[in-house]
This record gives structure tokens, sequence and C-alpha cells, in this order.
């Protein structure tokens, strides 16, 4: 590639365009020049004219004859497919320049968060009220000199009577059912903070290398993601504020965002514009890579710094 003469796709295209348009007009020209010469009234005007040569009355008239302006077509074909192919090989596409700021996954403070549980249990039932006292009135005892008082009192040369049952009164009532059995206890799953294997970003799943290399090129590809979608907030550049905001979300084991929540803040709209980015995350064609745990997918709690820094030129 020529480095002085570059092409981008915007002029690539134009180009092209350019070409078709006029590709149309100079059909359009000698469709209207034949079409002329065929009302010329070429009739009268060859009547007495003697060919050389059958091969040269191959058309009746010569003035409409097409193949005679083959070499010019053929040159004007050749010309064009050869600026085709200049173009095609001095195309350039250019890369997005994105500004990432230094160390932007770094915290050099200390997030304390608390973890959110999926499945919350519903609240105990409220205890029940205490029991009412109620006054008992004073009741007048009454003093009877005749009341004789019996003993009775037992020994083991006592005779008692065994008492006589009715048949009525043999069935005994059914005893009384059991109390239901509490209702099971909610099942929470579990959140962590560290696990064997933290969640990835997505895009770099199918490189052949180590975990350490695959979790550099996942952060990097997460920087990428987030400084080109990225837009500071005109309230904080124009009061300049600078700093970086932390969001802290949950990657559940499908590798969605859940919970996303803004726990550091600077002001100025950047803690909006920041959960504006993590909630994006979940519109993408492919999802996370969850954390797993002994093997197994498991959620787990991320914190993720997103620094805004204004660049001054």
């Amino acid at each position: 590639m020529n480095p002085n003469f570059e092409i981008t796709g915007t002029g690539l295209l134009l180009g092209v365009g350019i070409g078709v348009v006029l590709l149309m007009v100079l059909i359009g020209v000698i469709r209207a020049y034949f079409r002329r010469k065929s009302e010329s009234n070429l009739t009268e005007h060859y009547r007495d004219k003697k060919w050389d040569s059958p091969l040269a009355a191959r058309n009746k008239y010569p003035d409409v004859d097409v193949f005679r302006y083959g070499a010019t077509f053929w040159r004007l074909s050749l010309a064009t497919v050869l600026l085709l192919l200049i173009a095609a090989f001095n195309w350039t596409q250019y890369e997005k320049d994105v500004y990432i700021p230094d160390d932007a996954l770094a915290m050099d403070f200390d997030v304390e968060i608390d973890v959110p549980r999926s499945n919350t249990p519903p609240p105990p039932p409220p205890p029940p009220p205490p029991p009412s006292i109620e006054a008992v009135p004073d009741v007048e005892l009454i003093e009877d000199e005749d009341v004789e008082f019996v003993d009775q009192s037992v020994d083991a040369d006592t005779y008692i009577e065994a008492p006589v049952f009715h048949e009525s009164k043999k069935e005994a009532a059914p005893p009384p059912p059991p109390p239901p059995p509490p209702p099971p206890e909610p099942e929470v799953e579990e959140i962590f903070k560290i696990v064997e294997e933290m969640p990835r970003f997505p895009g770099c799943e199918e490189l052949t290398a180590s975990m350490e290399e695959k979790r550099q090129c996942a952060n990097k590809k997460l920087l990428e993601f987030i400084y080109e979608n990225i837009r500071y907030p005109a309230v904080a550049r124009d009061n300049g504020i600078e700093g970086t905001v932390v969001v802290s979300f949950v990657v559940d084991q499908k590798g969605y965002i859940k919970d996303a929540q803004v726990v550091r803040d600077i002001g100025g709209g950047c803690g909006q514009e920041a959960l504006r980015i993590v909630e994006l995350m979940n519109n993408m064609p492919n999802r996370w890579v969850p954390g797993k745990q002994r093997g197994r997918a498991v959620k787990v709690l991320f914190n993720l710094p997103v620094k805004f820094k204004l660049e001054y030129n």
C-alpha cells in the first residue's frame, strides 16, 4: 500500500457510487446515439451501395454497427478495473482510537459491600400478644360452722369399690389431630466474593492459553468495551470532576449481570453513567464467563472500578 495514497471506506463507497452513475449515463448516451442514427433514413443513403464483401454487409448499415466500438469499450473496461484495483489496494481501515486511563482497573481504596441475598426468606411471624391479666373481684368468704370434714385417707386394709361405667361412656373421644409441620426454610443461594475461578468478560474463551493469560485478555476487552461506550457526563466535564466510580454487581451461573449498584460515586452523573455501562453488558451477544467453585458455576460478587479522567489537549 502506498502510504501517501490512502482511501477510507467512505471514500471507496463514494467512488464506486460515482462510477456506477457514470456507467449509467454512458449507457444512456450510447443508446440515444444509436437511436438517432437508426432514425436518419439510412435506407435511402445506402440504396445504391455495393459491398466489397458479404462479410462487410453482415450488418445492414455500418452506422448502427455496435461492434466497431468494441475496442473502445474494451479499453474503457480495462481502465475501470485498474482503477478499482488501485482503490482496493489502498483502502485503509482505521481502528477506533479508544482512550483508556492508566491503571483503569486498579482500586487504591477499600470498599465494604454487603453481599446481597438472591432469595430473601420471609420475615418470621410476629410474636403472640401477651396474655391479658384481668383483676379478680374480691370474694367474700362465707364461714359456715356446720361444715363437717370427713377423713378420706386410706391404708392397705381399706376396701374400695370399683366404679361402674355405663355403655355410652365406654367410647373415648378421638385424640386431637397432630399439629401441622412447620414450613420448610427457603433455600438461599450463596453469593461468593472469592472463588477458584473468577468471572471473566467474554471474548477470550477460544484462546489456547493459561488461565492468567485469559484473564488478562478478558480485562483488556472489558476496558475496551467500557471506554468505547462511555460518555463523559456534561456536568462532570464542565466542573472538572475526575475520579473512580465503583459499581458492584453479581454474575450469576449463566453469565448475566444482576443487582448492579453504585457503591462509590464522585458526583456529576458519573455514577449513573457507569451503572448504564454495566447494565449494557446484558445486551451483548455473548455473556460473561461465570465464576466457578470446585468446578461448579456459582454466583460471584464483582466490583468494577470505572475511572473518569479528562483529556487535556
